[in-house]
């Protein structure tokens, strides 16, 4: 764990407003998590923990997510007349 990493997919976490939802992962996942988290507070030098990382991939998870964009813009087309 100690390799030297040039930058993770997930960069510096800004500062947000944030609202609490309660979520239940496996054990794998949350061990994965944990991994990540040390890994990121190890490359940026500040510490964070892995529930401080979730939205942060969600969000970076849905903003790639092609399908999902895709969708979204037609469906805002389709509320703003503009039809597809």
């Amino acid at each position: 764990m100690n390799a030297p990493v040039d930058k993770l997919r997930l960069g510096p976490l800004p500062k947000t407003e944030t609202v609490k939802l309660t979520i239940a992962l496996t054990t794998t996942l949350k061990i994965d998590l944990e991994r990540y988290a040390a890994l990121h507070t190890q490359t940026y030098g500040e510490p964070v923990d892995a529930v401080a990382l979730i939205p942060h991939m969600l969000e970076l998870f849905i903003l790639r997510d092609r399908g999902f964009n895709a969708l979204k813009a037609k469906a805002s087309r389709l509320r703003s007349g503009a039809g597809g």
